[in-house]
C-alpha cells in the first residue's frame, strides 16, 4: 500500500521575497534599457526652440537614430569619450538632443543647421551654407496663447492680443528652407542681436553645427563655451536622440498636491504635433 503523497511545504518568506526582489530588479533593468538605446521623454525648459516648441511641451525622443554613445546611457553614467556605436550622421534640419561639451549632466535641445564639410556664417542675422544664403521669407506669425509658461515678452518681438476673449502673443516668423528642401520658421525680431554676426566657420568632420529656432534667444553653436554656449560645432558622440513628437503639454499652472490641476494644465491641441521639417517639393 502506497503512502499518500505529502502536501507542497509552504514557500518560505524568504524565497518569496527574493522572487519579487528578482521581478523588480528585471523591470528596472527593462526600463532603463529602453530609456537608454530606444526613446525616453524630454521636457522643454525654455524658449529657444519658439516657435515650434514651447516651455512646457513634453516630447518623445528616439535615441538610436545616431547611433550610440556614451551620451546615451540613462542618467549619463558614463564619462565623455569619442566614439559611437553603429553611427550615423543627422541631417541638417533635425531637431535634436545633445549634452553641452563640458557639462554631461545636462540635456538641451538645438536644430541641426550644418554637418561635417559645410561652412556656416550669419550676416545681420541672416544665415549662409556654402557661401549662400539660405532662403528665408515672411510666413504667417505664430499665435501663441499666452500662459504663465509663455508670456508675451518683449524678447520675442510679439505683440499681446486678445482672440475670443483670450491673450494670444503674435510672433513675427521667418521660414528658412536649408538645401535639400527642409524648412522650419524661425524667430528675429532684435536687429543687431548678439548672435547675428558669426563666421564663417566649417564643421570638421565629426561634428554639427547648432542652433535655436529662437535666434535671439538661444544658447548654440554661434556662442563661446565661456558664455554659456556650445562653443562652435559639437561632436556626434554628445547628441543623444531625435526629437519626433510633442507627446503633451503644460501651461504651467499644475500644482504637485492638486491632482484635478494636472488635467486642467494641459495645452490642447499640441499633442502629437511631429517635429520633423515641412520638406518643400522638388
Amino acid at each position: 500500500m502506497t503512502k499518500p503523497a505529502a502536501p507542497d511545504a509552504p514557500a518560505r518568506p524568504r524565497n518569496a521575497l527574493w522572487r519579487e526582489v528578482k521581478g523588480v530588479f528585471w523591470i528596472a533593468l527593462a526600463m532603463l534599457s529602453i530609456h537608454s538605446f530606444v526613446a525616453k521623454l524630454f521636457y522643454i525648459p525654455s524658449e529657444s526652440m519658439m516657435p515650434l516648441l514651447l516651455k512646457g511641451d513634453r516630447l518623445f525622443v528616439t535615441k538610436f537614430p545616431y547611433g550610440w554613445s556614451w551620451v546615451s546611457l540613462s542618467f549619463h553614467l558614463l564619462p565623455e569619450r569619442p566614439g559611437r556605436i553603429l553611427p550615423r550622421d543627422p541631417e541638417r534640419g533635425d531637431v535634436v538632443i545633445l549634452s553641452p561639451p563640458g557639462r554631461p549632466s545636462e540635456d538641451w535641445i538645438k536644430r541641426v543647421i550644418g554637418v561635417p564639410g559645410d561652412t556656416v556664417a550669419v550676416r545681420d542675422g541672416r544665415l549662409f551654407l556654402n557661401g549662400r544664403p539660405v532662403p528665408a521669407r515672411p510666413a504667417p506669425p505664430a499665435m501663441i496663447p499666452v500662459d504663465a509658461n509663455t508670456p508675451c515678452v518683449a524678447g520675442f518681438g510679439g505683440l499681446p492680443i486678445a482672440l475670443n476673449g483670450r491673450a494670444f502673443c503674435r510672433i513675427p516668423v521667418i521660414r528658412e528652407t536649408l538645401p535639400g528642401g527642409r524648412s522650419y520658421d524661425t524667430i528675429d525680431s532684435v536687429a543687431n542681436g548678439p548672435g547675428d554676426t558669426y563666421g564663417p566657420i566649417r564643421v570638421p568632420a565629426g561634428r554639427v553645427f547648432l542652433m535655436g529656432d529662437n535666434r535671439d534667444d538661444s544658447a548654440d553653436s554661434r556662442f563661446p563655451l565661456a558664455a554659456g554656449g556650445l562653443g562652435g560645432p559639437v561632436p556626434l558622440e554628445n547628441i543623444a536622440g531625435r526629437a519626433e513628437l510633442i507627446t503633451w503639454s503644460v501651461d504651467g499652472t499644475a500644482r504637485w498636491l492638486n491632482p484635478i490641476s494636472w488635467f486642467a494644465s494641459l495645452r490642447s491641441g499640441r499633442a502629437g504635433a511631429s517635429l520633423h521639417p515641412r520638406q518643400a517639393p522638388q
